[in-house]
């Protein structure tokens, strides 16, 4: 009889979750290592869009003047405070030399792969499960107030529609209002992407937590890890900060933000940094938006989350900062404000900050160990992290097991970083 393979995956994020669940799915032993508890990063507190629209990447042609300018207005999506950081440095620079055409369209290619495979694996297990997640299927508005910006995002609209196939309708300001009649008749008006959904992420991670265990995954919450033993070519363990020694077949890291460091240790160079992002959870949804919708202006997104009402997003790269500046939350409810009829409303309120694993190029990498050859990493979604970690997790447990992977793995692999690759 063969054994069955014994993996440990470390990180209890969305994408941990999902690649836990997928290796049960193909019959091994799984054991789910989190430093803290599951979902306590960037996982829970993020709009929950499942967006096969955001194929494009941050780093694209004019996005450095484009970050220069909104660095430049008070109160900007974008922040970047001042300091001595060379890491923050290097991945600046690096993420200027993808700010390229060709570069900008590989990059879309990548993520239009494992975003198409997301949805797709998202819609089975909403078939299931739509009640516990709170899944619902009514697109992604992006709404503007500057005519300009509304008239310039047409030419993104039809290199969407012609080389992705992605439908996108048109509204202007009244027909804006009578998709979604809690917004202001002053918009300029919006692009509509009805193959989006959203869920909660919250709901999502309690529903897949609840699978991996009656599926007989073991979860080890509060477990730091703080070393690597290699055997010649192989991760033999993991040594936890409680003194165990934990031993496995292959092992998945999926650790976001933080994954730099571990890469090092597993000859990975991974550009990765934090980019803080903030929402505020309101526990009153009266008089509020249905659909959920992007505020392109400020870069401000809400999501109806059943009776709660979600308002996110923002990006500061501030380092490793654990802060969470009242203004920031402020920041949010006023551009909320400026597009809305009513005023919000008033209820309790859950205010959040965590870590988007930000690659420089804006693709992930979901690759094998250079160091060990049974081990993987998984790591730099980014701003895209719920909508691909089902693809994300089932092509890492693909490459684990030596199974036929379902989407190619190349634009994911992790020597890309090396100065040698040329392919």
């Amino acid at each position: 009889m063969n054994k069955r393979p014994n993996v440990i995956v470390v990180g209890g994020g969305v994408i941990g979750c999902w690649t836990a669940w997928h290796l049960l799915q193909r019959g091994c032993d799984v054991t789910l290592v989190e430093r803290d508890t599951i979902g306590s990063g960037a996982s829970s507190g993020n709009c929950g869009y499942i967006c096969p629209s955001h194929v494009h990447p941050l780093c694209g042609p004019g996005a450095v003047i484009n970050g220069l300018r909104t660095m430049a207005k008070f109160g900007g999506a974008l922040s970047i405070p001042p300091r001595w950081d060379p890491t923050l440095w290097r991945w600046l620079w690096q993420f200027a030399k993808h700010c390229n055409a060709n570069d900008f369209h590989q990059a879309s290619l990548a993520r239009h792969a494992i975003l198409q495979s997301s949805r797709q694996q998202y819609s089975q297990f909403a078939a299931l499960h739509a009640a516990n997640i709170q899944w619902q299927e009514k697109g992604l508005l992006l709404v503007y107030r500057s005519d300009r910006d509304f008239q310039a995002y047409e030419a993104s609209v039809d290199e969407l529609r012609r080389e992705f196939e992605i439908q996108v309708d048109q509204y202007d300001a009244k027909q804006i209002c009578q998709l979604e009649p809690t917004v202001r008749d002053d918009l300029a008006g919006g692009w509509h992407f009805p193959g989006d959904a959203h869920l909660s992420p919250v709901k999502l991670l309690q529903q897949l937590l609840s699978e991996i265990k009656n599926a007989g995954g073991v979860i080890r919450q509060h477990t730091p890890i703080i070393g690597l033993r290699f055997d010649g070519r192989q991760l033999s363990s993991i040594q936890t900060d409680g003194g165990e020694s934990l031993a496995a077949d292959a092992f998945v890291f999926t650790t976001g933000a933080e994954s730099d460091t571990l890469g090092r240790q597993l000859g990975i160079n991974l550009p990765i940094v934090p980019g803080k992002g903030y929402s505020v959870t309101i526990g009153n949804a009266e008089g509020m938006p249905t659909t959920p919708m992007i505020f392109e202006d400020d870069h401000v997104a809400v999501t109806p989350l059943g009776e709660s009402f979600r308002i996110g997003s923002t990006m500061q790269l501030t380092g490793f900062s654990r802060s969470l500046p009242p203004h920031r939350i402020e920041l949010l409810k006023r551009s909320a404000r400026r597009h809305l009829r009513l005023p919000l409303p008033v209820g309790p309120e859950t205010q959040w900050t965590g870590w988007r694993p930000m690659m420089a190029d804006g693709v992930p990498c979901i690759d094998r160990s250079p160091r060990a050859a049974n081990a993987y990493i998984a790591a730099g979604n980014g701003m895209i992290g719920m909508a691909t970690a089902p693809a994300t997790g089932k092509l890492v447990a693909e490459l684990a097991l030596s199974i036929t992977p379902h989407i190619d793995p190349h634009p994911y692999r992790a020597r890309r970083f090396n100065n040698t690759d040329k392919s």
